[in-house]
């Protein structure tokens, strides 16, 4: 047994990443490592959390992996998930890398390093996965951060969108049984957790693969859980936005919160059809007016892509207008970045770097504006608050409301991890400045 070897974890890419970091985390704790916090301090373990969303994220991950090797000599390096599943013999050839697993069996990696100490031996586990159909067990009931946890409750992904390469990296959805999602929960909850955010690669997909138990049903059981306070849906498809979807919102009594994060990524017909994507325009927007029907002022944030190949100006003026008209609360803009292997790769009229640039400049200005505007609405008003972080300097405390907006106001370090009513004395973006109001 091995005793009192430190390790330490680098979280490249997504959400769902940063959980199964946290996973792996108590599995290394299990196996008598400890986490190596003091930065004078070289680790005997490194493990590199990989992404390959993008061209881009695969290059910051073999810098990531080299960086590692070159700062931590003598350390085992471990280089695990998306990228190391797509190209595990580029991993494979860099020297230094001691384990390598893909986006399976990183509940292995405690054996693998006891094994690879034991035998000094390198370890490969990367298996195919559009035949997986095994959700991988991972829990995690602890995080440094104490007032919001990540809950991932299914992995993969069947929507095959052209320009994406995650189906490939991750399989088809899986759902984790209801049982462990709730008894995780349930954990969280009893940790002190103020606000679960339910991820997965296709969060709302759960359900797809199982009998009779869909996204709206586990919705329905996670909130009889006692003394849960906030539920946060990290991401949503317009298609999965049905009657069931809200009827379960409208009755959770605003514990789940009013911030629904629905991906759009082009606001074109014609781009939406090259994409592969499953709705258009007329449907989507629909979907958003249901919504505001039942929730007026509910921040909507999305996704955007610009410079598909194929998006002439007036195709992309098309999405600009589509989104002023939507008024979203926020938008996640990206440079459409070519992923080799998948359809869109092959595709004609590739855009310019920089007609791309120029385009996502302007979207995020559109984005700075439409931020602006959504805070507006909640000048003099008194929402609540729940602080993370408090800020010696300043004697401030930061937070975010159940509809996302940032909040900043006077307060103590005993405010973290307790929710608030704050009164927004002067709206803006990215910060909101508030006064808490005792008693009201």
């Amino acid at each position: 047994m091995m005793v009192n070897r430190h390790y330490k974890i680098i979280t490249l890419g997504c959400k769902v990443n940063s959980y199964e970091s946290e996973g792996m985390a108590n599995i290394l704790e299990k196996h008598n490592f400890l986490v190596c916090n003091d930065k004078n301090q070289n680790p005997d373990v490194v493990i590199i959390n990989t992404c390959t969303v993008t061209g881009v994220s695969d290059h910051k991950s073999r810098q990531m992996i080299r960086r590692a090797i070159k700062q931590y000599e003598g350390a085992k390096i471990c280089v695990v998930g998306c990228y190391s599943q797509m190209a595990p013999s580029v991993v494979e050839k860099i020297d230094g890398v001691d384990i390598i697993i893909g986006t399976k069996n990183r509940d292995k990696i405690g054996e693998y390093l006891e094994e690879s100490y034991k035998n000094n031996s390198k370890i490969i586990d990367v298996q195919e996965t559009l035949s997986n159909h095994v959700f991988d067990h991972l829990e995690v009931t602890s995080y440094y951060e104490n007032t919001r946890a990540y809950l991932k409750i299914q992995d993969g992904c069947n929507n095959f969108c052209s320009f994406c390469i995650i189906p490939y990296a991750r399989g088809p959805v899986r759902s984790r049984p209801k049982n462990d999602v709730l008894e995780e929960a349930r954990k969280l909850v009893n940790n002190n957790f103020k606000e679960i955010v339910l991820t997965g690669i296709h969060t709302a997909g759960y359900g797809q693969d199982l009998i009779n138990y869909r996204f709206s049903d586990l919705l329905g059981d996670l909130l009889k859980i006692k003394s849960l306070e906030r539920l946060r849906i990290s991401s949503i498809e317009e298609s999965e936005i049905g009657e069931d979807f809200l009827e379960v919102m409208k009755k959770s009594n605003g514990i789940i919160v009013d911030h629904l994060h629905i991906p759009l990524q082009a606001g074109s017909d014609a781009i939406l059809k090259k994409m592969n994507r499953k709705y258009n325009t007329l449907q989507y927007e629909e979907t958003i007016n249901k919504i505001r029907k039942i929730y007026p002022d509910i921040s909507i944030t999305t996704d955007v892509i610009v410079g598909f190949p194929g998006e002439s100006d007036e195709l992309f003026e098309e999405t600009y207008k589509f989104i002023e008209k939507i008024k979203y609360a926020q938008l996640h803009v990206f440079p459409y970045s070519i992923r080799d292997n998948t359809p869109a790769s092959f595709m004609k009229e590739q855009i310019n770097p920089a007609i791309k640039k120029e385009r996502v400049k302007k979207l995020i200005a559109l984005s700075n504006k439409l931020a602006i505007d959504y805070a507006k609405k909640f000048e003099k008003r008194i929402i609540k608050v729940l602080f993370e972080t408090y800020d010696e300097k300043t004697k401030k405390v930061k937070g975010h409301t159940t509809n996302y907006l940032k909040v900043e106001a006077f307060g103590n370090k005993k405010m973290i991890n307790t929710i608030k009513n704050v009164k927004i004395v002067k709206s803006g973006f990215p910060i909101n400045q508030g006064i808490i109001v005792e008693g009201e």
